[in-house]
């Protein structure tokens, strides 16, 4: 590989895109990025020239050379590219209401990576990263493509199994975790090990240790638990905590307090006030701040977008694939016998080596018995959807339906689906 590295950015007209460039900038000198590339689609022009100016801005204060530039042509910016990374939204933030909204009045979770709300999102956007991996395939084959598109897991496992592409999926809460263990007991990241055991956005920490030393009995008594932004703060079940012997991850608030989190919804909704609603002014004020021609730094107020530290998470990725570091980070992966009771290509989110060759899986040491029956239902759900999301075939979709545990009802799924489907009529052509 090249000194001179290109980067293309997927989505790059993305609130995120700041976090991003701080993070290129922060580690230019052991990953020399010399040209980052943001790309999308026409519709975003507007936000990624603003966003593009900001990054422009950024990338000159630094004194490093790095080359920024924008473009709507996606072919243009892959070419050559030793790192793909996506951040896009198909449907924009109207599609993410639609996810969070209608299985409200079906009575069930909407959510936009869990349950329905996830399967939509995912069938909008796997065959959009089959494109881009069709295009990687041509134009940058050696390229790693570094997926935070969510549903991360379900696109990352699709993109692995229809194309040739190397890829790897990421998320932003296992660094949040990391975050909030360093913050609590005031000691660097690096004096910690956390082990992950499940799928994206369905994981639980089964060891905490701080210099080998076992954490995980006393942050069992601490209900609070780590959290983000974008998910309602409730505190955990201190017998459910100590009986699993594990830290789920905020997301599974859903699964474990489905009727409250689903109460706190529908009273939401009724008000007008869902997750895309605020997400949207969020970036209504961004974007007034990133058009600001003095401003040439990240600003603060982007910490409140929910995706926090998303970019401390994909630059350090790349660094250390780029360097061959070896050092340890929790991905999506293939299976591949880590966890006996998943198929091999079931994408998992593991602790994994960050070698140049790509992600070697650590051994996991506890995996609780109690989470199992759950991540083999998700999964189940999961492998469906990315066939339905390449097939077209509403029979699968039902059946991935079916088997989420928070689809209460076939009959009412069947019913939901359809509308679903037809609300995503523009983005899901192979359903039509």
């Amino acid at each position: 590989m090249s000194r001179k590295l290109k980067v293309a950015v997927i989505g790059g007209g993305s609130s995120y895109t700041p976090e991003l460039i701080e993070g290129f900038i922060l580690n230019y000198r052991t990953f020399p990025v010399s040209e980052i590339v943001l790309v999308d689609v026409p519709e975003g022009q507007h936000k990624l020239s603003v966003v593009g100016g900001l990054a422009q801005r950024m990338a000159a204060k630094s004194g490093f050379p790095i080359k920024v530039w924008m473009t709507t042509d996606r072919r243009q910016a892959l070419d050559g590219a030793d790192f793909v990374t996506t951040q896009i939204r198909v449907g924009r933030l109207e599609a993410r209401k639609w996810d969070e909204t209608i299985p409200l009045h079906y009575g069930m979770i909407g959510q936009e990576t869990t349950g329905p709300g996830g399967m939509m999102k995912a069938l909008r956007t796997i065959p959009v990263l089959l494109d881009i991996a069709r295009d990687m395939e041509e134009l940058c084959p050696d390229a790693w493509l570094l997926n935070f598109t969510n549903p991360s897991g379900m696109v990352t496992e699709a993109v692995s199994k229809y194309s040739k592409i190397r890829s790897i999926g990421l998320c932003n809460s296992p660094i949040a975790a990391y975050k909030w263990i360093s913050e609590l007991y005031s000691v660097p990241i690096e004096d910690i090990y956390c082990e992950f055991v499940g799928l994206n956005h369905l994981h639980w920490i089964s060891r905490i240790e701080i210099k080998g030393e076992s954490k995980l009995p006393e942050l069992l008594n601490n209900n609070d638990g780590y959290s983000a932004k974008n998910v309602p703060q409730y505190n955990w079940n201190p017998t459910l905590l100590q009986s699993l012997g594990a830290i789920p991850s905020y997301y599974l608030k859903y699964y474990y307090m489905t009727r409250e989190l689903l109460a706190e919804q529908q009273e939401a909704a009724a008000r007008g006030e869902t997750r895309a609603e605020t997400v949207r002014k969020l970036e209504e004020e961004l974007f007034r701040i990133y058009e600001d021609p003095g401003l040439k730094e990240k600003p603060r107020q982007l910490e409140s977008r929910g995706g926090a530290y998303y970019s401390e998470a994909a630059v350090r990725l790349m660094n250390s694939l780029y360097n061959d570091s070896g050092d340890i980070q929790t991905v999506n992966v293939a299976n591949n016998g880590i966890l006996d009771f998943l198929p091999d290509d079931a994408f998992i989110e593991v602790n994994c080596r960050i070698k140049k060759s790509g992600p070697v899986p650590v051994p996991v040491k506890v995996v609780p018995e109690a989470v199992r029956g759950l991540i083999s239902a998700v999964k189940t759900y999961e492998q469906l959807t990315v066939n339905a999301a390449v097939t077209g075939d509403r029979g699968t979709a039902l059946l991935a339906l079916a088997h989420h545990p928070l689809v209460t009802s076939v009959n009412d799924a069947e019913k939901m689906l359809e509308e679903m489907l037809l609300q995503n009529k523009m983005y899901l052509s192979r359903f039509f």
